[in-house]
């Protein structure tokens, strides 16, 4: 099923999609690392943007 993109709400900021480019590229700019490491914490960490956003705050 397709994700509806206007539904856009806490629930939906709390999370990382790992399967969307934008989002994973939106991830890796916000924090100034490359897409590739951006991609390997998504895939670690799942889509829990709060445990994602430390791991990435330990590589900088």
């Amino acid at each position: 099923m397709a994700d509806d993109k206007s539904k856009r709400g806490a629930a939906d900021r709390n999370k990382v999609a790992a399967g969307e480019p934008y989002e994973v590229s939106y991830f890796a700019k916000k924090h100034g690392i490359s897409k590739d490491d951006a991609e390997r914490i998504v895939k670690r960490h799942g889509p829990d943007r709060d445990a994602a956003d430390k791991a990435a705050a330990r590589l900088k």
